[in-house]
């Protein structure tokens, strides 16, 4: 008897690494049902899968519960749920108008994983499955001029740890993966050279393998993960002189 496909849902599905996710598990047959902002790129994702669209914004708790609320519905409880929206845009405290973008960025990273997950946990607590969050190597260390995001990232992989061990015992495996950078619209903006740089497709395969070990913590590519270590144990003095002139990303509203 042939297994049952895999049934996953994915936020930021409509761009970037979320849509390379659809098309990863579209490709193996899975059951899908994909959120994000924008219908179009939901639609252009969904080409030819079997897959369910919500245009809905993480922020939003009872969009996603409604997303959510549709999906247990018509597919049932997922196997696999991926957290893969995110904002990255720079930011500096001093200026009073960045204030509503920090906002932005914590609801989107950090309370996005929240309004994601919250939703399916009861429902998938009677057979298991995977909770993935998308962290990044940003919240490793503050990086000028990215506080915002820097802070947003340390607090995601902080969370989907707690959430781990809460999850543990009801045969929940949360796996946290924190990609270098990938080729997106969110990061051909930077003005500066991004080493270990990754396709999309690339990176989704990279988080496929490490949801499908249930690998709890995972830096992506492997040359970030030695990079990453490395950044990580830099004394602060040192990490100071390296790190204080480095280029910045650039301000404004996200997208």
């Amino acid at each position: 008897m042939p297994a049952a496909p895999l049934k996953v849902f994915i936020t930021g599905a409509s761009s970037g690494l979320g849509a390379a996710l659809a098309q990863h598990y579209g490709a193996r047959g899975a059951l899908m049902g994909l959120a994000g902002r924008r219908l179009d790129g939901l639609q252009n994702a969904a080409a030819g899968l079997d897959a369910r669209l919500y245009q809905a914004d993480v922020r939003d708790a009872a969009a996603m519960q409604s997303a959510a609320s549709a999906f247990l519905n018509e597919i049932g409880p997922p196997d696999i749920v991926i957290a893969a929206a995110g904002i990255s845009v720079g930011t500096l405290t001093e200026a009073p108008e960045d204030a509503a973008v920090f906002r932005a960025v914590m609801d989107a990273n950090v309370l996005g994983l929240v309004h994601t997950f919250q939703p399916f946990i009861v429902p998938m607590q009677k057979n298991g499955g995977v909770l993935c969050g998308i962290s990044s190597v940003a919240g490793l260390r503050g990086l000028p001029g990215g506080s915002a995001y820097s802070a947003s990232k340390a607090a995601a992989t902080v969370y989907l740890e707690a959430l781990r061990l809460e999850q543990n015992a009801h045969g929940i495996d949360v796996v946290t993966v924190a990609p270098g950078y990938i080729d997106t619209p969110m990061t051909r903006v930077n003005p500066y050279a991004m080493p270990f740089k990754m396709t999309a497709q690339t990176a989704a395969n990279k988080v496929a393998r490490c949801i499908e070990r249930r690998r709890a913590y995972t830096v992506i590519p492997w040359q970030m993960a030695w990079a990453a270590r490395v950044l990580k144990w830099l004394p602060i003095p040192v990490y100071d002189s390296v790190f204080e002139k480095a280029p910045r990303k650039p301000r404004g509203l996200p997208t």
